[in-house]
């Protein structure tokens, strides 16, 4: 059997929703996979795997079944197996293939396909995703502004703001849980080809030497942005798992937009503080940021 492409509430906030159960397939480990036609549950992305799954429950017939995990799965064109994660074969999106939210369960759930399902996400959870997630998308624009200075050439790719982009082009990993974000940037021969200065010049210090100042420099126009309680909306242009979401928040300077399959906060006056700490490795080799959202 083919099935659509799962239907996705998640990108508005939503926490609840209802659905029919189209179908239940067996995985590694004796768990189970249900699949809806429509959720609110928020997938591990298999492609960039920066926010954890939703959790949560889904209820049939009056019977609660806790979600333990949420993948995502696709089918191709051949109406073959369910592949997840890894094993998938081809680029996220692929039109010829069903792409599906899959809510794991820990046993079997018994015969509930064309059943209807109340599905619940433990939405303290999601809110805390949500907000290292913002704070996340913040602390890239922060920190491009702050390294501005460093680029000697146009790295042919800039920000929202106008700024080099450093957060795209040296970024190694970005991963949120519910306390922080920790986005590693990669300082390597790559990024100096491209016009990254680390070294003391005379116009600024070492790297290394100027993380205080850089850190103070962040902190402070994050801390501009929350007090602006600036409106957070996620842009889509349809309602299947696969469209192409786009992050949007209005701050004091402008609308900055960063594509993006996450969820969010909906104003960052639900914050009552955004803070981020640099790191930078023994031999100068990575830049760590881990940004600790405060919640009003």
């Amino acid at each position: 059997m083919t099935l659509p492409t799962t239907h996705v509430s998640f990108p508005a906030g939503a926490v609840t929703g209802e659905s029919t159960v189209l179908a239940v397939h067996p995985l590694d480990g004796g768990r189970y996979a249900v699949v809806t036609g429509a959720t609110p549950f928020h997938p591990l992305d298999h492609t960039w795997p920066d926010q954890p799954a939703d959790l949560g429950t889904l209820t049939v017939d009056g019977v609660e079944l806790a979600v333990v995990d949420c993948l995502t799965g696709a089918v191709g064109p051949d109406g073959g197996q369910v592949l997840v994660g890894a094993d998938i074969p081809v680029r996220r999106g692929d039109e010829e293939w069903s792409w599906l939210v899959l809510h794991v369960l820990a046993a079997d759930p018994g015969d509930i396909v064309g059943r209807s399902a109340a599905l619940a996400v433990d939405a303290g959870r999601r809110g805390a995703l949500s907000a290292s997630h913002s704070g996340c998308h913040l602390l890239a624009l922060a920190l491009n502004e702050a390294l501005a200075p460093r680029w000697r050439k146009d790295p042919g790719r800039t920000d929202a703001f106008g700024h080099p982009d450093f957060d795209s082009l040296a970024m190694a990993s970005s991963v949120m849980d519910t306390e922080a974000s920790t986005d590693t940037y990669r300082l390597g021969k790559s990024l100096r080809k491209k016009g990254f200065t680390a070294e003391a010049t005379e116009e600024f210090p070492a790297l290394a030497d100027a993380l205080p100042e850089l850190t103070e420099a962040v902190n402070r126009r994050l801390a501009g942005w929350v007090a602006a309680d600036a409106a957070v909306r996620i842009d889509v242009p349809g309602p299947e798992l696969t469209a192409r979401r786009e992050w949007n928040c209005e701050l004091p300077e402008g609308a900055a937009r960063i594509f993006c399959g996450g969820t969010h906060l909906h104003h960052l006056g639900e914050l009552a503080e955004l803070c981020t700490e640099l790191r930078l490795s023994e031999d100068g080799s990575e830049l760590v940021a881990v940004t600790r959202p405060k919640r009003a």
